[in-house]
């Protein structure tokens, strides 16, 4: 479905994508990973034939991109960076506009507009104009945008943003009820718990570089540690001593061991046990041991006290955030709902 090999994105001296190959197969839903600035919006503008690649190869939908992007896109549904529309027209004129600009018949356009506003949850949206919808609208309208032609491709950059937890679990219900019925997905995100939520496969970047790709079971390998749920922690604690690492809650963390002789050590003490399980590292941990800091983030020179006047004297600044940033970062913008969101 989609191939890169040996991608590579330079701008002036700022390499943003570095040597990237990607391989991503049909029917999965494939989350792109990564800090802020690591390459993930440039990576997806370049499988859209929106930038151009310094050097390597890309393929989608089985044909090499930019040069065959005339018959490739009007197959592909995107949304990048965040959703266009004019201002001053509605949300269902902006998608009469879109849709007349394709190929298909115009008899059929008003009920291919309606069937995807009703999918985004935008069936019932007025004729106010797109300047006066709230982030979450507007976020909705460019995703039905992406779905006007029945895509079997989904390239969706930070599709959630804006959206309010109902809104995101009900996105999350919709990009997996095409995926299937035969749409791949691909997003990028890094609302780590959403894309563990939603996706199959996940790919993680880092300053440029695609450091990992992986189905996200193949990630969540055990941690040597066992999870005892208890309504008596205090009770675990005393009998395993020694071995209680960690407690969340009537939860009680407890290193290595086997299982069934944990559990058979327990009842024979007489500890009440709940459940007993094994603990999985979460996508959260792989990201964050695979991953350095976004450019979004701009500490402090460290500093050290001089010795005349007390007076820091402050560090050569290392210049990592500069050298990572890639045309793709942007500032950080507020997740936050607009209000009157949901207008169906």
């Amino acid at each position: 479905m989609i191939r890169t090999t040996a991608l590579t994105k330079r701008f002036g001296r700022v390499t943003a994508v570095d040597g990237v190959s990607l391989d991503v197969a049909a029917g999965v839903r494939f989350g792109l990973l990564g800090p802020n600035g690591s390459g993930k919006t440039t990576l997806v503008r370049m499988l859209l034939g929106l930038v151009h690649a310094t050097s390597g190869e890309i393929e989608v939908l089985g044909e090499p991109m930019p040069r065959r992007a005339a018959s490739v896109l009007p197959r592909v549904g995107a949304l990048v960076e965040g959703p266009a529309a004019w201002g001053h027209l509605s949300g269902r004129a902006n998608l009469r506009l879109l849709d007349a600009a394709g190929p298909g018949r115009a008899r059929k356009r008003r009920k291919r507009v309606d069937e995807v506003l009703d999918q985004v949850g935008l069936g019932g949206v007025d004729r106010r104009p797109v300047r006066a919808y709230s982030l979450g609208m507007r976020q909705r309208l460019g995703i039905a945008a992406a779905l006007l032609r029945e895509p079997e491709l989904l390239l969706l950059d930070e599709p959630t943003n804006g959206l309010d937890p109902r809104g995101i679990q009900e996105m999350r219900a919709l990009l997996t009820a095409l995926n299937e019925a035969g749409t791949t997905v691909v997003l990028s995100s890094h609302l780590l718990a959403e894309v563990e939520a939603l996706c199959t496969h996940v790919g993680v970047m880092d300053a440029g570089r695609l450091a990992l790709t992986s189905d996200i079971p193949a990630l969540r390998t055990p941690t040597g540690r066992i999870l005892v749920e208890t309504p008596d922690p205090a009770a675990v604690t005393r009998v395993l001593d020694g071995q209680v690492v960690g407690l969340r809650g009537n939860t009680v963390v407890v290193q290595g061991g086997n299982p069934v002789a944990l559990n058979s050590h327990l009842v024979g003490a007489g500890v009440p046990v709940s459940g007993l399980s094994e603990e999985r590292r979460t996508l959260e941990q792989v990201v964050l041991e695979l991953t350095g800091a976004g450019n979004d983030r701009v500490d402090r020179p460290r500093t050290g006290v001089g010795p005349a006047h007390g007076i820091p004297d402050a560090e050569p600044w290392s210049g990592r955030a500069t050298r990572e940033a890639g045309p793709d970062a942007a500032p950080g913008t507020a997740d936050r709902p607009g209000a009157g969101e949901d207008v169906r």
